[in-house]
């Protein structure tokens, strides 16, 4: 949409402390993950460190680590997260970290060049949780068109 783009934010509760054995190969695929990203048709953006990841950033705790990013659309993401060697990552989630019970992931419309914050983005996630998606707060099931 012109003057939005999306932004998407999703947690996670890891079963083992990073640097541990059992989160090995998941370190191992961060950066050619990230790469992957970065090179998508449609990325804007992500939180990251000097690193080049967001896993030194712990707002919620040592085991759980925070993912945030910008997108030029929804089609743009859905590509990314469901067509691209992103999935077969995902799709071993259950190996590296904890199931939850809670929604996850949230996506939110912002206007082209914001750049949302934890804060901000941990808020749409609550606002997903507590009252359901809605324009606000979103998921990849029940999507909303960007009417702001």
């Amino acid at each position: 949409m012109p003057g939005y783009e999306l932004a998407q934010f999703n947690l996670a509760h890891t079963k083992a402390p990073l640097g541990s054995a059992a989160m090995a190969e998941f370190e191992a695929n961060l950066d050619r993950i990230n790469a992957l990203a970065d090179a998508a048709p449609g990325f804007v953006w992500r939180l990251q460190t000097e690193a080049g990841n967001a896993t030194a950033l712990r707002p919620f705790g040592d085991r759980t680590l925070v993912n945030v990013s910008v997108w030029r659309d929804l089609a743009a993401l859905q590509d990314f997260v469901y067509r691209s060697a992103h999935v077969d990552i995902m799709r071993r989630r259950q190996e590296w970290f904890e199931p939850m019970r809670e929604a996850y992931l949230v996506l939110w419309w912002i206007r082209s060049g914001d750049r949302p914050t934890v804060r901000e983005a941990f808020d749409r996630l609550s606002l997903l949780r507590f009252k359901g998606p809605s324009a606000q707060a979103f998921t990849f099931r029940q999507p909303y068109g960007c009417d702001a």
